[in-house]
């Protein structure tokens, strides 16, 4: 019996309890099956700051208060909450469902009353695997077993990380999944015109190689990624079973996008180089990022959290003001970038203007966001365009300029080869005079010259005749200078000689005649005289000498008079071509000689000659491309041989080729240089030369590393 009492006492204070609550809390009550009825009045909270209150200990306890009017927004807390309301069905369908729009909440216990005192409970949230979930829903929705006419409460305890919203709306089923479709909609619009600029702009960064469009492609690709991970369907089509991830990712992918921001917005505004203070500022977010991060994964989420979103929005508003000081600089990007920037700014102020409260929470707050972003990505489109063009058009006047000073160039060179050409001529003609054997080796030089012209197989040939002209015109300054002074000085020898005869053949005494010699002698200085006269011939008979092996290399390199088949030793050939490229070396070009021992080679010497001046001009031109006229270049030559071939290597640490050039190199006029630059036959000429003598010429090059050429000749032609 007493048991029986205290249990009736037991229901009939539920029933005082429910029926007290039913009196103070009013029902939302879903009337028709077509309206979807948004839960925004008649809602009650209790916070559980431990985490320990049971549903039983909910139900019973008087410590509900009740939400204002509106969707129950709790700030950034630790603690769990607990919210009940009493949902009505009026429609004719055997049950209803309760949707929860929020898919950041970290854990979801979802009660419902099935009898006073007992309740259905069903878990969901970022804790719990996607596909355990009752809807594959990328929110949260449950079923409300509520048949018409009837009402009930429903309990949900909460709990979540960041900030703590509950959009609930509830409707039949089919009312609930047409707002989803509508929802699938539009998102699979928003990422599908945001997949169509990351392609597009990836096109164009394979086409410009700007690096602009990277940065661009990158911030593009972290924003889409941040914004699915907002709606819920990063979890639900992504890593719909990874709960650490699902967890991070809320940390992780603002983290990474705000980085990429950062990245983006300095390469594009210039910061840089319109305001390097200001440019250095950007460190320090990326710091506070990282920051926030690592709190937020070794420390207290919550705080991690909160830093990231302050770091965020301190950086919004200092992005806005360096974009408006560099416009007002007058680069037209910038203005642009701030429109842009700004149409962003306006969607992120209404999210979280909506997540504060200060703004409803209807399809145009949640949906703001993600529309001003996409507006973002398609107006920073049209600004990277518009930089391109601003770019191509400086880029085309700076050729302007530089192709007048080409020409400038070329008409002052023009005038110097006139007045070298006079001197040459001037001084030739007197040294014609003054000695026959230097004018037969300038004769043959004439003729070498004459020989290379008429080839036409050398691109380089003005300036091998330069540098011919550099080497020769040394040893002819030096002779031809010495040549007045000992004129002089044989002179005055015939004087003296004169003088001493007629002191010889005067009356005057012996000692006399000494006297007035010796005299005579100091007064020339006799003794300079003879020794000047023997630095002057020596000086004269240097210069011959130097000409004279300037011509021996010279006939080495052409083999003129060597039309047949010779055997030649190809180390010497190599010297001799390095003769007449000295002087485009300069003091910034190195040659690195590593020469074999080579046995003697039956070849054509001249085009063999030829051959590797086309070769070594072409790694000056890669090497002067690269470092312009800066040190750093290196030409390494390495000669070997074994029982069958000899293979000469030519490498260059200069600008090197992409594949798609280096597939042409030996197709005759293709040619990478300028207009003026080259004709585009060496290498073909080389590579037909090679062939003539059953060789075989090979190219490995690399982009921004260099070139090695390799020549295989057989010892044996046949």
């Amino acid at each position: 019996m007493v048991k029986t009492y205290t249990y009736c006492c037991f229901l009939i204070a539920v029933l005082l309890a429910t029926t007290i609550k039913a009196q103070t809390v009013p029902a939302i009550t879903v009337a028709n099956a077509k309206e979807i009825v948004h839960i925004n009045f008649g809602i009650e909270f209790l916070e559980d700051a431990s985490h320990s209150i049971s549903i039983d200990s909910a139900n019973t306890s008087k410590g509900f208060k009740t939400v204002p009017f509106g969707v129950p927004n709790e700030k950034f807390s630790p603690s769990a909450f607990w919210f009940r309301f009493r949902i009505r069905n009026e429609t004719n369908a055997p049950y209803l469902l309760l949707k929860l729009s929020n898919p950041a909440l970290d854990s979801i216990d979802y009660y419902e009353e099935m009898r006073p005192g007992s309740f259905r409970s069903y878990q969901s949230g970022q804790s719990v695997p996607f596909d355990h979930r009752e809807y594959l829903s990328s929110d949260y929705l449950f079923t409300v077993s509520l048949p018409p006419h009837t009402e009930k409460y429903v309990y949900l305890r909460v709990y979540c990380n960041a900030e703590l919203l509950l959009p609930l709306t509830a409707g039949t089923e089919p009312a609930i999944f047409a707002t989803d479709k509508y929802k699938d909609i539009f998102w699979g619009i928003y990422i599908g015109i945001m997949l169509a600029m990351l392609l597009y702009n990836c096109f164009v960064y394979s086409t410009t190689s700007d690096d602009s469009y990277l940065y661009y492609i990158v911030y593009v690709l972290t924003v889409v990624v941040t914004q699915i991970t907002i709606s819920g369907y990063a979890f639900q089509l992504l890593w719909p079973n990874q709960l650490l991830v699902a967890k991070y990712s809320a940390i992780f992918n603002p983290v990474l996008a705000g980085i990429a921001a950062i990245g983006f917005i300095r390469n594009f505004l210039k910061t840089k180089m319109f305001l390097p203070k200001s440019d250095k500022v950007f460190i320090v977010f990326i710091a506070l990022y990282c920051l926030g991060a690592i709190v937020a994964v070794c420390g207290n989420y919550t705080k991690g959290l909160n830093l990231i979103d302050m770091t965020a929005g301190v950086l919004s508003i200092y992005v806005l003001a360096v974009g408006f000081v560099i416009s007002r600089k007058g680069y037209r990007p910038a203005v642009f970038f701030m429109i842009s920037w700004l149409v962003f700014l306006v969607g992120v102020f209404i999210f979280v203007f909506k997540n504060l409260g200060i703004l409803p929470y209807n399809a145009y707050t949640i949906y703001t966001m993600p529309v001003g972003s996409a507006m973002e990505v398609l107006l920073l489109s049209f600004a990277l365009a518009d930089r391109i063009n601003l770019l191509k058009k400086e880029a085309a006047a700076a050729q302007g300029k530089e192709l007048l000073a080409v020409q400038e160039n070329e008409r002052i060179v023009q005038g110097q080869n006139v007045l070298l050409e006079g001197m040459v001529s001037e001084r030739t003609y007197e040294l014609v005079l003054s000695n026959e054997s230097l004018n037969k080796a300038l004769v043959d030089l004439k003729g070498a010259q004459l020989q290379l012209v008429e080839s036409e197989k050398m691109a380089s040939l003005g300036q091998l005749t330069a540098g011919i002209a550099h080497e020769i015109n040394n040893p002819i300054n030096f002779a031809s200078s010495n040549i007045k002074p000992l004129g002089r000085d044989v002179r005055m020898l015939l004087e003296a000689i004169s003088e001493f005869e007629g002191i010889i053949n005067g009356d005057a005494a012996d000692n006399e005649k000494r006297e007035k010699v010796q005299r005579y002698k100091n007064e020339i200085d006799i003794d300079y005289l003879k020794s000047e006269i023997d630095e002057l011939l020596v000086g004269i008979e240097n210069g011959v000498s130097r000409t004279a092996e300037v011509v021996k290399v010279l006939r080495l390199f052409s083999r003129l008079d060597e039309s047949d088949l010779k055997t030649v030793n190809i180390n010497e050939g190599l010297d001799a071509t390095l003769a007449f490229v000295n002087e485009r070396l300069g003091n910034a070009i190195k040659i690195d000689k590593r020469y074999g021992q080579l046995p003697m080679l039956d070849c054509y010497s001249g085009k063999m000659n030829q051959v590797f001046l086309n070769i070594i001009s072409n790694a000056i031109y890669a090497i002067k491309k690269k470092f312009g006229e800066e040190p750093g270049g290196v030409i390494t030559i390495t000669t070997a041989a074994d029982k069958t071939n000899i293979t000469i290597n030519i490498s260059d640490n200069g600008a090197g080729m992409e594949q798609s050039v280096m597939s042409k190199a030996f197709e005759p006029f293709f040619t990478t240089k300028r207009v003026g630059e080259g004709a585009g036959l060496g290498l073909s000429i080389a590579f037909n030369t090679v062939r003539q003598h059953n060789g075989q010429v090979q190219i490995v090059s690399e982009s921004g590393v260099g070139t090695t050429v390799t020549i295989t000749l057989p010892l044996n032609r046949k």
